[in-house]
């Protein structure tokens, strides 16, 4: 059995900090996590140094990174996406579609059963997110207008008999269909999650009572209080908000939603109920100036500027290019989130979501060995996936030593 011990850090755990503390890792599994500077014989040793040692962020939605898109479909886009992400600090990830072709879907669903094995010094894959094809025109967003359609029973039962690794599927609604394709995904174990809708309050509660519990990109390609023959309508918006128990996902970039609204959303919804998301495409952890969404082949060409993608024309957001540690800062610097919080956001709550949290998503003993240490602006030091280093701002890392 091989050991890790990290010492000296700043813990966060669901029950508080424990300072100067030590985690002890033991395979790819926590055994311990602990105030003391506990003797581990012949362990690799990582001084914290007063650093911030927390668990793995989570990112429930993510399309791709390091100029790849998942949608590529090829392996070298799918593992190089995982470990930009995990330079980050992400330990975990659900890669992310478009709406496209049923054939390309399933292209990319082969493309990530071959690539799960082969990830390990990256970001871990823990499901596939489906976004789309099922959405309202009307809130396509970015989303490519010729590949969007209402729920098709042959096809999407198709789909899921085909594979296990869907995990999450994204739709409208108030679709024709809509309802029973959320108990179909319900009857295969796949989260069903509300976006690009323009449903109003009815129509989400009976989507809720199908299976709908989850809202994508929070506010992004969602109907809000709307006005028709006189009378106003409660959108998905004011529904989530009404929903005690119905979760959401925001994209903290600080380009999706202004400060205002990240502030309100953890007002009401709260950590518990609120998952940080990049919604991150091809370009970010590049630096570029100019991408395509979606994959090289049937892609769009988009701008990066002010932070985020946005479509040639400039109508609309095309994705962010943010990562994990960007998201945790924005929380706490924009929004005035305690660090626990903006943590547990990014950790916690989507282990929960997407119903891992039994084994991600906190330090605690038995759980899976995924730990990001950070300093105090969230500039990420180590990475660790599966009790492995997959990442150290120094390489190879200054503070890791092999006791004797």
């Amino acid at each position: 059995m091989n050991y890790t011990k990290i010492y000296n850090g700043n813990i966060i755990t669901p029950s508080g900090l424990i300072k100067g503390g030590t985690v002890v890792i033991a395979g790819n599994k926590i055994e311990e996590v602990t105030a003391n500077n506990v003797s581990v014989p012949n362990a690799l040793e990582i001084d914290a140094k007063g650093k911030y040692v927390a668990p793995g962020f989570i990112d429930m939605h993510v399309h791709g990174g390091g100029g790849h898109d998942f949608m590529d479909n090829t392996l070298e886009a799918f593992l190089e996406i995982a470990r930009t992400h995990a330079r980050f600090g992400t330990t975990s990830m659900m890669p992310t579609t478009l709406s496209c072709e049923k054939q390309d879907l399933l292209a990319t669903i082969a493309t990530y059963e071959k690539a799960h094995p082969l990830n390990t010094d990256g970001a871990q894959f823990v499901g596939l997110h489906i976004e789309g094809p099922y959405f309202a025109m009307s809130q396509k967003g970015a989303q490519d207008p010729k590949y969007i359609r209402n729920p098709d029973p042959v096809e999407y039962l198709e789909i899921l008999s085909s594979t296990a690794v869907i995990k999450r599927w994204s739709a409208a609604p108030e679709l024709p269909g809509a309802l029973q394709f959320a108990e179909a995904l319900k009857a295969n174990n796949v989260l069903a999650a509300i976006a690009h809708t323009d449903a109003i309050y009815e129509e989400v509660i009976k989507a809720y009572q199908a299976g709908f519990t989850h809202a994508t990109h929070f506010y992004s390609c969602m109907s809000g209080v709307s006005r028709r023959n006189a009378y106003r309508y409660a959108g998905v918006i004011e529904s989530a908000y009404l929903i005690d128990s119905m979760t959401v996902e925001i994209i903290g970039d600080g380009r999706h939603l202004p400060i205002p609204l990240l502030k309100l959303v953890y007002k009401i919804k709260g950590a518990e109920n609120t998952a940080l998301i990049t919604d991150a495409m091809r370009a970010a952890g590049t630096g570029a100036d100019k991408s395509i969404l979606g994959s090289l082949k049937s892609g769009m060409e988009v701008i990066i500027e002010d932070g985020v993608a946005k479509l040639a024309d400039r109508s609309a957001f095309a994705g962010s290019v943010a990562t994990a540690d960007q998201l945790v800062r924005n929380m706490i610097n924009l929004a005035d989130i305690p660090l626990f919080d903006a943590v547990k956001m990014s950790a916690e709550t989507p282990a929960r979501i997407l119903g891992i949290d039994d084994f991600k998503g906190s330090l605690i003993n038995g759980k899976d060995a995924d730990i990001v240490i950070f300093d105090q602006d969230i500039n990420i030091d180590t990475t660790i996936v599966n009790g492995k280093v997959v990442y150290s701002a120094s390489q190879p890392p200054a503070t890791v030593l092999r006791q004797p």
